[in-house]
């Protein structure tokens, strides 16, 4: 058994740290649903038992990480959103943010957006997930002459900004220093593009 684990490195909370960051090595190797409990505790360095002590099963840990993701999106896109005052470019600059996450947490996008975790069962993601929408709707709120046409204005240009992300992962636009920051600012173009069409479309 590793030294660490001799010492009680993993009181207080630890050992749930620990076991998120194996999962996560482990998503980024063979994606969320390539890995089990028992590799996980293996990466860890700790008893096939360990686990169990704080998640129930895989899709729990899931869940756990899942949530996260959704909580590192609220902060970069609060962070980034904050930056102006003009709806239309606070928009814009969480569709140039959802690109960035996506390529500097890579395993935290595939666990947020491709575990298929059951969100009826952990209350916890539920919650994260509804932070995230309540913090970006008020803006689209601004843009959109609706409660309803705001939530296709977000949904259409999360969607927008998603496909590009993908794409960037694979590499769809190069792999040159300076791809990434380009592939932001088109995401934050293509927004602009669609908060200008809806705003030019005339209402029912």
């Amino acid at each position: 058994m590793p030294s660490h684990v001799k010492s009680g490195r993993y009181h207080h909370g630890d050992l749930r740290r620990e076991l998120e960051e194996a999962a996560l090595a482990l998503v980024a190797e063979r994606g969320p649903r390539g890995f089990t409990m028992v590799e996980t505790s293996r990466r860890a360095g700790v008893s096939v038992a360990a686990p169990y002590k704080h998640f129930a099963d895989r899709d729990a840990l899931l869940a756990s990480l899942a949530a996260r993701s959704f909580r590192e999106q609220h902060r970069r896109f609060t962070a980034a959103t904050a930056a102006s005052e003009d709806p239309a470019e606070r928009i814009a600059a969480f569709a140039a943010a959802y690109v960035r996450f996506a390529a500097e947490e890579a395993a935290l996008f595939d666990v947020a957006f491709c575990a298929d975790v059951d969100k009826s069962s952990h209350p916890e993601l539920t919650e994260a997930g509804q932070a995230l929408f309540d913090a970006l709707m008020p803006i689209t709120r601004r843009l959109a002459p609706s409660e309803e046409a705001a939530f296709d204005l977000l949904i259409r240009i999360a969607a927008a900004a998603h496909g590009l992300a993908l794409l960037h992962r694979q590499n769809m636009f190069g792999t040159t220093p300076d791809t990434l920051a380009a592939t932001e600012a088109r995401s934050a173009r293509t927004a602009r593009d669609i908060v200008a069409g809806a705003m030019d479309r005339p209402t029912a």
